[in-house]
């Protein structure tokens, strides 16, 4: 059975303390992006919280692995919130990026595939970009 936990929990679940800040930036996170972003587009919808205070929330929030880092070689750092499984471990997924746009989306349903491995190594964090043109840049060509 799934159910919703609020924003307030989640965060105090993660062992973060509550602030007014922190929570308006998890909310925000959660619920105004639709897949991933960067700290500009957050800085944008958020722009009454200067820019050190994001970054060490957003810091703060991927070290709770409540969000997952990105790295989509926009050369920008992106976040996606985790979608965790019955064991609270964030959930990879598949991430698409646009090479016009720079535009990354989040492909939950997606998951990255299995890769063997040598024996003996651990890995400790699996990322899945596919660049490309999305289809709205595509239509502008």
């Amino acid at each position: 059975m799934h159910f919703d936990i609020s924003d307030e929990q989640s965060l105090d679940n993660a062992g973060i303390r509550v602030t007014a800040n922190r929570l308006l930036i998890w909310r925000t996170v959660r619920h105004h992006f639709d897949g991933a972003f960067s700290l500009a587009d957050l800085e944008a919808a958020l722009p009454t919280i200067d820019r050190s205070t994001l970054f060490r929330t957003l810091t703060l929030l991927s070290d709770a692995h409540l969000l997952h880092d990105i790295d989509d070689g926009s050369g920008s750092q992106k976040y996606c919130v985790c979608h965790v499984d019955d064991t609270r471990h964030c959930m990879g997924h598949v991430h698409i990026t646009c090479q016009e746009c720079h535009h990354t989306f989040c492909l939950t349903n997606v998951k990255i595939p299995p890769v063997a491995l040598p024996e003996g190594f651990m890995p400790i964090e699996t990322e899945y970009v596919v660049k490309g043109i999305c289809s709205e840049c595509a239509k502008r060509k």
